[in-house]
């Protein structure tokens, strides 16, 4: 292994140039760089987004729960172009100070609320309209411990393995075998879990799974990073057979497509504000 040695300053300064293709969306400090009001629609639920994997957590549980026949789930999916720096504009910091989709306002309360982060997001939405969350402690608490650990671990599919494969400037050696071991002994965990169970915490599909899925799912059955012959995703025949099942879900389908902005014309609905949007 042969890379340059970096000697880390006194103090560590921002330069902006170097953080490869997404450098323009991170910098070191918070709160808004522009002035502008987010629009809002009709529906009970403001959804601001795009279609990344926590994008699409959000919108499949609501494509799941209007699918259940729960008509107050309707919502109205706003594109948040991460790219250009949508995120810091000062009405999404007011509905999420971190600048990270995704991000929902329920309207149906009085003051609306607020919910950012997409773990806490579908875990709202499952408590208030009681689906896809237990309420036996002992099924709650498997699922929680499902739906908390994705939280946890992808910082180190995304931010770890996904930038330093993907998208970082140059490629090392080191953070890429550093993350990728990680990445595998992750879908271990996966594919040891679902070979004596259907779904994450279960027999029952939960938001452990509708969380998982986008990430680790669309990591083994889809193309996500052009990594799988890399991190040989073939070889976690649990997680296929569990991330097939789910994909083939209507509302998954649906919700995959809610603020994608790449892809096939067919994988494209920048912005949901009826299920005609989608048909």
């Amino acid at each position: 292994m042969s890379q340059d040695i970096y000697t880390p300053p006194k103090v560590w300064t921002w330069d902006q140039g170097n953080g490869g293709r997404f450098a323009q969306i991170n910098r070191p400090v918070a709160g808004a760089t522009h002035d502008k009001t987010l629009p809002q629609g009709e529906h009970p639920f403001q959804v601001h987004s795009v279609g990344t994997p926590n994008g699409q957590k959000v919108t499949i549980m609501l494509e799941e729960l209007l699918a259940l026949g729960v008509t107050e789930a309707e919502y109205d999916a706003w594109l948040i172009n991460i790219l250009e720096g949508d995120q810091f504009s000062s009405g999404f910091v007011d509905i999420n100070p971190n600048s990270k989709i995704p991000a929902l306002l329920d309207t149906s309360t009085n003051p609306p609320t607020r919910v950012f982060e997409s773990g806490s997001i579908i875990m709202y939405l499952a408590e208030k309209f009681g689906h896809f969350l237990p309420t036996e402690p002992t099924a709650r608490a498997e699922t929680l411990s499902w739906l908390f650990w994705q939280m946890a671990s992808t910082a180190f599919l995304g931010g770890g393995f996904g930038h330093f494969y993907a998208y970082a400037p140059e490629k090392y050696e080191y953070p890429i075998n550093r993350y990728a071991m990680e990445v595998k002994r992750q879908l271990d965990v996966l594919d040891r879990n679902l070979a004596t169970r259907t779904y994450l915490a279960g027999e029952d599909y939960t938001i452990a799974d509708i969380a998982t899925f986008p990430w680790y799912g669309m990591l083994v059955i889809g193309n996500l990073y052009s990594s799988q012959e890399f991190l040989d995703v073939g070889s976690y025949k649990n997680v296929e057979r569990w991330a097939r099942l789910i994909d083939a879900r209507p509302a998954v389908q649906r919700g995959k497509r809610v603020n994608t902005i790449w892809g096939s014309e067919e994988e494209r609905c920048p912005e949901r504000h009826s299920a005609a949007d989608l048909d």
